[in-house]
């Protein structure tokens, strides 16, 4: 006894709310799979380049704003070659540029397979502009995923990244990726 008048109701609510957050997550998860198809069909010949290396990239802490259909942070990304020729840092930003974002993320952290046809190291090739799709939820700890085309010239692929990220939410959209030379 002792829970009251009102304990079956919250019971409900919190119920209810672990329900609506796995569809969330299940949304979320269904949109970035679809999104990756569609990206993979329209990028057609994006993986006819060669594997050139990763893409690191991180969330830098307390620079993210999130307006619900717009959203974005500050991000320091390092590339590393396959054929071990080097490293490449850069700086940039990341976020949805028309979606819904309803997500409070602590911590973010995406991972990029980079395709390109021609690529020299030490040239920041990366450095530009890329474009795509992306989907992640969380409740604690949540995971995410991004397809991303562009670059100086448009060559670069950056294939299906996989976020590990901290918080609470679901965020789905047109994302996007500005990369700088840092070093």
């Amino acid at each position: 006894m002792g829970a009251g008048p009102f304990a079956g109701l919250i019971s409900y609510q919190e119920d209810e709310m672990r329900f609506s957050m796995k569809c969330i997550a299940l949304a979320a998860a269904f949109f970035a799979a679809t999104m990756g198809l569609a990206m993979q069909t329209y990028a057609g010949e994006s993986t006819s380049g060669t594997k050139i290396g990763v893409l690191t990239c991180k969330a830098v802490p307390d620079t993210s704003m999130n307006l619900l259909i717009h959203s974005t942070v500050d991000v320091k990304c390092k590339f590393d070659a396959t054929d071990q020729s080097g490293t490449e840092n850069y700086i940039g930003e990341t976020g949805i540029g028309l979606g819904l974002d309803i997500s409070h993320k602590t911590q973010q952290t995406m991972v990029f397979t980079v395709f390109a046809a021609d690529f020299k190291q030490g040239s920041h090739k990366l450095a530009g502009k890329y474009m795509g799709a992306s989907a992640s939820a969380s409740v604690g700890v949540g995971v995410g995923a991004h397809v991303l085309l562009g670059g100086g010239n448009n060559e670069i692929s950056l294939e299906p990244a996989i976020e590990g990220n901290e918080g609470i939410g679901a965020s789905a959209g047109i994302s996007y990726l500005y990369l700088q030379a840092a070093d």
